[in-house]
């Protein structure tokens, strides 16, 4: 799926605690071409990585409102790069139109069942 977005697309990742947001991050990444270590970005809200195009990560899960200055610091991490959102209900209304919306649900303790809604191709 990473391999068929472009800079300006936003997909949103929504789930529970734990299952597998920032894995899943984690592997668009690598397959968008960044090399250095992927991590969750709870505490600092926004990380930006270089690959073969410019990607942000953000995790609005810390929110519990979210106003005009929240969106002004998070703005930059939009600017010519695909961004990846986990927790967007946080930001509902707030956000650029996402590309792709994935949803993970627990299936048991080591499956997820992935969902994903959007133009892109999943690449299955």
């Amino acid at each position: 799926m990473a391999e068929g977005l472009r800079a300006g697309d936003v997909v949103t990742i929504s789930g529970e605690l734990g299952s597998g947001k920032t894995t899943f991050v984690r592997g668009a990444c690598r397959a968008l071409g960044v090399t250095r270590p992927v991590t969750s970005p709870t505490y600092t809200i926004g990380h930006r990585y270089e690959g073969r195009v410019a990607v942000s990560h953000l995790d609005l899960y810390r929110f519990e409102r979210f106003g005009e200055a929240d969106w002004g610091a998070l703005e930059p991490y939009f600017d010519d790069a695909i961004c990846f959102v986990e927790w967007p209900e946080a930001a509902a209304g707030s956000l650029p139109p996402p590309r792709a919306r994935v949803r993970l649900l627990h299936v048991d303790e080591r499956r997820r069942l992935i969902v994903l809604e959007g133009d892109v191709d999943p690449g299955v």
